[in-house]
């Protein structure tokens, strides 16, 4: 009975030191980015100004064949997801899932709590700069959590696996695969607005420079201190 009990001490010993060497940074950028995406993207709801390529294109397309904007959502995600699958089957992670499946949920969520405590425009000015706040929230929380190497979610996976395969630079893919779903908009009879021009835009660009000046500093000073 001792020397069962000693042994269990030192594998729990070991999984605490193990534990306790482990850089948590990246889960937790993985948590906090996409904990932020769903505010950039309530905001941007909120502006009522339009709403980012990929949203637009699944909102046209149900439109167009008369099915919900839930299920065409999961539809497509389900289809970027086997692209992301045979081409990229390394960016799939927390990172992937938590984004899929708990984005949503807290953009409504949190959309219904700021408009409760009065955070409703009618005039342009304030509308343009709520929208423009969340386009800035969104591009740091894809920048946080894709950088954190923890997987990210469908749609954000097709621009780095297309940029990995060509000699196209993130930026430019990015700007390509929202300017696809923006083109499907119109195409399918949707609503293109201020709001989508400025996300096609300056995804590309705020995700890149949010990057290289905020999220892989964070990453890289975790590896120093754990070196």
């Amino acid at each position: 009975m001792e020397d069962y009990s000693g042994g269990m001490k030192k594998i729990i010993q070991k999984c605490k030191q193990k534990a306790c060497s482990m850089d948590r940074r990246p889960i937790a950028m993985t948590l906090f980015g996409c904990a932020i995406m769903g505010l950039g993207i309530a905001l941007i709801k909120m502006s009522f100004l339009g709403s980012d390529p990929y949203t637009a294109m699944v909102i046209a397309l149900g439109d167009k064949i008369g099915v919900d904007f839930s299920l065409i959502l999961i539809g497509i995600n389900c289809l970027c997801f086997l692209v992301q699958w045979c081409f990229g089957r390394e960016l799939i992670g927390l990172g992937t899932f938590v984004n899929w499946i708990l984005v949503g949920p807290l953009a409504s969520f949190l959309e219904k709590v700021l408009l409760s405590v009065g955070f409703i425009y009618e005039t342009f000015w304030p509308r343009l700069f709520l929208m423009l706040l969340g386009v800035l929230v969104l591009s740091l929380a894809c920048a946080l959590y894709q950088t954190a190497d923890k997987g990210v979610a469908p749609y954000d996976a097709l621009s780095i696996i297309l940029a990995r395969k060509s000699k196209i630079s993130y930026f430019g893919c990015r700007f390509l695969t929202d300017l696809f779903c923006a083109v499907s908009t119109f195409l399918l009879g949707g609503l293109l607005s201020i709001g989508t021009v400025v996300c096609v835009a300056g995804l590309g660009p705020f995700i890149s420079f949010f990057s290289k000046n905020i999220a892989s500093p964070l990453i890289l000073s975790g590896e120093k201190r754990k070196n």
